[in-house]
């Protein structure tokens, strides 16, 4: 264990914590009295994933393909993938129809630092 004072240890900080985190522990001083102590992080230890938590908590031979059905009707789909991304150019206002032509314009033109 090393004791360094709190001046050499504002000056050489990167070492310090570098060593404290290869496993050496730092005692900071101040006018010779120890006031903290830098040292590494205990690393928590991951456990291993525990198998089978649901076991003996369903009834034997369960069915859970009921589970996995899909919520919405044949109806209720066709009509969220069919619906268009993007509203039809009437039901957009005015100033939303101006902006999209004016991109469209710019688009057009030819770019400042050559063609493409």
């Amino acid at each position: 264990m090393q004791t360094i004072n709190i001046h050499a240890a504002k000056t050489h900080l990167s070492r310090l914590v570098e060593q404290a985190a290869a496993g050496e522990e730092i005692i900071i001083a101040k006018a010779g009295k120890p006031i903290a102590r830098l040292m590494p992080l205990a690393v928590p230890k991951k456990e291993p994933r525990k198998l089978g938590l649901l076991q003996g908590r369903l009834p034997e031979g369960a069915d859970l393909s009921a589970l996995m059905q899909p919520t919405f009707t044949e109806e209720e789909l066709d009509e969220i993938y069919n619906e268009p991304l993007f509203p039809p150019p009437e039901r957009l206002s005015e100033a939303m129809r101006q902006r999209l032509a004016e991109q469209g314009e710019a688009e057009d033109q030819p770019q400042a630092r050559g063609e493409r």
